[in-house]
């Protein structure tokens, strides 16, 4: 729980940051600009881990002697547990937000130009959130791999 809090109190943190150096005029431009820009973020980082992952993974498997059934129940450990849960829930909990403040920053009135703050910090505390769930699935399975 420690190290999942304290992502989500750095998404807090650039929540607060991000409100103070809001721009003066948005449009819905902006405000799409920065979901594809997060969304881009978060492609990349899933194309640069994913294969990364599943190739440490396999190495468990041969290094274990691990058959292909078993294989696919011991590797659930490795991609599913309290610690990924709690990952989880917050990238749940941020996209929430986020939708509500898309929806809400874009909506057919003037954008509120706080909002697009917002989102800005919304996304990177979902990024900031994929990326500290990465590393703990890479510790876990590397600390496997030593054993």
């Amino acid at each position: 729980m420690a190290r999942g809090g304290a992502v989500f109190l750095a998404g807090i943190m650039a929540l607060a940051q991000a409100a103070a150096a809001q721009p003066a005029t948005c449009d819905r431009r902006d405000f799409e600009t920065v979901v594809d820009d997060a969304a881009a973020a978060l492609r990349q980082l899933n194309q640069q881990k994913r294969p990364a992952f599943q190739d440490k993974l396999r190495q468990l498997k041969e290094q274990r002697g691990w058959s292909q059934d078993q294989f696919m129940v011991e590797a659930t450990a490795y991609v599913q547990d309290d610690r990924i849960a709690e990952f989880d829930q917050t990238s749940n909990e941020l996209l929430a937000r986020l939708n509500r403040t898309g929806e809400a920053g874009a909506g057919d009135a003037a954008p509120d130009c706080k909002l697009l703050a917002e989102l800005r910090a919304t996304m990177q505390a979902l990024v900031d959130t994929q990326t500290a769930k990465w590393a703990y699935m890479f510790d876990k399975i590397d600390a496997a791999l030593k054993k």
